[in-house]
């Protein structure tokens, strides 16, 4: 705390000291610079490029759509389907050697609950790869 010297008022100063608080910045900031390159990844791993126009895998099968509209309604590869059927095409790709990845497309208003009847529907047939197919952000609008 500082104190006035002289004048009749004898009373306290209300000025902040910033010097200990400029001193803790600047130990802080000499820590962090030099623990800063220690945090840095050890492991080096070469990520794959993705790409749109990459060839599909020598011995892959085609993909299967699934679509599921907002009504309900299926359709496997753009033809309508019950979901009796839906679960009997599931169950033969299923045993399918390579197994072919089951894409779900679905309308942005279909309930949660429609995708994960279909989503649990194909785990029980024993499909492995499931994917969803999205619009990317921004594309058909104008």
């Amino acid at each position: 705390m500082a104190f006035s010297a002289g004048g009749s008022e004898g009373g306290v100063m209300a000025e902040i000291n910033v010097t200990p608080l400029v001193d803790v910045m600047l130990v802080l900031l000499i820590i962090f610079m030099i623990t800063a390159p220690l945090a840095s990844h050890k492991i080096k791993v070469e990520l794959p490029i993705a790409s749109l126009d990459n060839p599909p895998d020598e011995g892959a099968s085609h993909p299967i759509t699934l679509a599921v509209k907002a009504t309900g309604d299926l359709y496997w590869d753009d033809e309508s389907v019950t979901e009796a059927s839906m679960q009997a095409k599931l169950r033969v790709a299923a045993q399918r050697q390579p197994q072919p990845e089951l894409q779900i497309r679905a309308d942005k208003d279909t309930e949660y609950s429609l995708i994960s009847t279909v989503m649990g529907d194909a785990k029980a047939a024993g499909m492995v790869k499931l994917g969803f197919i999205t619009q990317a952000h921004g594309a058909g609008t104008q």
